[in-house]
């Protein structure tokens, strides 16, 4: 049942604080970091207060409210956390008080979490300076939902209990993910016919295939570290960037970064990533799949354990600049697993990619609940 309650403007429930230091101490201060879109404040690199080239400064406390004048338009505000207590604030940011009196702070916090000011904020800072600067009278002017304090708490209890359920719901997907991992790895290192085999004998890399047009754009693939596979970058104007020469990708072929692989960023192109392009940077290779099958290739080279062998086959005096060239990655050997391994690995894979395709459907409607249940909340539906 919808119950009304009046929208009151945060100037009734917040006060701006306005107590300023001049000089701070020759000492190091921690400062906070106010993120966007209301994900909350976290500190930041601590500062020298003998290095602050501004005059004016605060000293947040915690429990407060803190606002980015320049960021609050794409939701940067949020509460000062226990260990903000005693942050450096320059003038760029702006503090509040609390009326505990009249307004549950966890009430708020679901605000903020909800991102449910950055609307109101956005559109009247665009009308005050030529940068879009939220000043805390735009903020005071900003109008949200307030029920009495005891129904606060309720609705507040209730999106807290359901907040946890998805939390659990999450951590249970993130261990069964990780445990199918561990046993498609199992399946290989269980073969005991394994055969070592140099990787030019299973691979083949093929030459970059696309000319670059100024005028034209591409669709970038990236291959994350640690092995997270293949994904969709960025699209690039063949303005943007100096390379004559890309590789246009196919489903089931291999990749990696010379760069970055001996971090463990090797993947199978997905179905996603197919006419994607990459940079010669990235050395793509077809797959012999009369001796190898991808899903073999892609469990393998994601396994952690693997990864120091690849960077002993690395060369660069700086750890961070190590290369992995492909010379060295075909003369790489792998335990090659025999064929009636590979296949039950590519069994067992179809059914846990199905597993995890029902997964990603099913996120999306998880990732939606909160959101939904704080927008009846704060029409009082809930």
């Amino acid at each position: 049942m919808s119950k009304q309650w009046s929208n009151v403007k945060l100037g009734e429930v917040l006060t701006h604080y306005q107590e300023y230091i001049e000089a701070p101490e020759p000492r190091m201060y921690p400062k906070l970091s106010v993120k966007l879109y209301g994900k909350g404040v976290a500190l930041d690199a601590p500062a020298d207060g003998m290095a602050l080239k501004m005059k004016r400064h605060q000293l947040a406390k915690a429990g407060q409210v803190i606002l980015s004048e320049i960021w609050g338009k794409k939701g940067a505000i949020g509460f000062v956390p226990p260990e903000g207590e005693g942050a450096l604030c320059t003038s760029h940011f702006f503090l509040f008080d609390v009326r505990d009196d009249k307004l549950d702070r966890r009430w708020l916090q679901a605000i903020f979490d909800a991102n449910y000011l950055q609307e109101q904020l956005d559109a009247e800072a665009k009308g005050t300076t030529g940068y879009a600067a939220v000043r805390p009278k735009i903020l005071l002017a900003c109008k949200i939902p307030l029920p009495p304090l005891a129904e606060q708490r309720r609705v507040v209890a209730r999106v807290e209990e359901l907040a946890a359920q998805i939390h659990e719901a999450r951590t249970l997907r993130h261990h069964a993910a990780e445990e199918t991992e561990v046993l498609l790895r199992s399946i290989l290192a269980h073969d005991e016919k394994t055969k070592p085999t140099p990787m030019r004998e299973l691979v083949k890399m093929r030459a970059p295939d696309v000319t670059v047009h100024a005028d034209e754009t591409y669709q970038f693939a990236g291959v994350y570290c640690f092995g997270r596979g293949v994904f969709k970058a960025a699209r690039k104007s063949g303005m943007d960037f100096a390379y004559p020469r890309l590789t246009r990708l196919r489903a089931g072929e291999f990749v990696y970064p010379k760069l970055m692989a001996w971090e463990g960023a090797f993947g199978i192109v997905p179905p996603e990533c197919d006419g994607c392009v990459v940079s010669t940077e990235f050395p793509v290779f077809e797959v012999n799949e009369d001796r190898v099958l991808p899903e073999v290739l892609d469990t393998y080279f994601r396994t952690p354990a693997v990864w120091p062998g690849i960077a002993g086959e690395s060369t660069g005096t700086n750890v961070r600049r190590r290369r992995l060239n492909p010379k060295d990655f075909l003369n790489y050997e792998m335990p090659l697993p025999s064929r009636e391994t590979q296949m039950t690995l590519r069994k067992v894979r179809a059914e846990v990619d199905a597993l995890k395709r029902l997964q990603a459907e099913t996120t999306a409607e998880l990732d939606a609940i909160l959101p939904s249940t704080l927008d009846k909340a704060f029409k009082g539906e809930l």
